[in-house]
């Protein structure tokens, strides 16, 4: 099954990609408590979720983007994709894939819904951070 969502934000997109990527502040937007820590440059790892699971991320900041996946499955992965728009703001593509018996790929309406709407709260979340963020940095 598979989740997506769209978010104007206010701010351009390098501004956004760095608070999206920042390992410091992502418990701020991220749907649920997760515990991330940086390992490389470009990798961060993090336990997400009450069974622990493993996540790892990648940023790839030339394109302006983020992708997890869970170490031990391959049936949650996810994506988020910052891109400019013409009025010198950006918006925010969060994607997310279910497979296997996880509730999150049967489909079932409840499940369905509420994935999508902490997706959504998600973005809104991360677009109260970047807000908040540009408004320290000018004053």
């Amino acid at each position: 099954m598979e989740y997506e969502a769209e978010r104007a934000m206010p701010a351009g997109s390098g501004t956004v990609f760095g608070v999206a990527a920042d390992v410091a502040t992502m418990e701020r937007w991220l749907p649920r408590e997760i515990d991330v820590q940086r390992i490389a440059d470009d990798l961060a790892e993090g336990e997400v979720g009450d069974d622990g699971a493993d996540v790892l991320m990648r940023a790839v900041p030339d394109q302006l983007r983020l992708e997890w996946g869970l170490r031990s499955r391959p049936d949650y992965t996810g994506w988020i994709q910052v891109m400019d728009r013409a009025d010198g703001a950006s918006s925010v593509v969060a994607h997310l894939s279910f497979l296997g018996d996880q509730p999150q790929a049967s489909g079932a309406t409840r499940t369905r819904e509420a994935t999508q709407q902490l997706l959504e709260r998600s973005l809104d979340r991360l677009a109260d951070e970047v807000e908040r963020q540009a408004s320290q940095s000018k004053g």
